[in-house]
């Protein structure tokens, strides 16, 4: 589907220009409906109360902070989640925001484990040492 405002060529399953953002609903396109809100929030625009968290800061935290290798695809969907939530595919932007949750819980997880884990070995080599 072509936008009518700035003429950039879209995918039909798009609500909004990739380019513009101007919306690009049809009469008879096969998008029949607006995908339903996940907030419940009754505002004006649909769209906006399908607003969809990207989760990018915490995935930078855990990356930096707690867990490296599992703190990677959480920045990676949440990259994901803002490029298509700006792109319109909000069932995209869904899932993409649900995996880097998914991703930085896990990280979050196995970082604060691991530190656990390494205070008790510290606290415990301490403890046999002065016996």
């Amino acid at each position: 589907m072509f936008c009518p405002k700035c003429g950039t060529s879209n995918d039909d399953n798009l609500w909004r220009c990739t380019n513009c953002s101007t919306e690009l609903h049809a009469p008879g396109s096969r998008v029949a409906a607006r995908p339903p809100s996940f907030s419940g929030v009754n505002s004006g625009d649909p769209l906006q109360a399908y607003d969809v968290r990207d989760y990018l800061v915490q995935s930078i935290l855990v990356t930096l902070f707690c867990c490296l290798p599992l703190g990677i695809p959480a920045i990676v969907y949440a990259a994901q989640t803002r490029t298509k939530r700006d792109a319109g595919d909000l069932a995209g932007a869904a899932e993409a925001s649900k995996n880097a949750r998914l991703w930085c819980w896990l990280g979050f997880g196995l970082g604060l484990g691991a530190g656990l884990l390494y205070i008790l070995a510290i606290v415990m080599m301490g403890i046999g040492g002065s016996m």
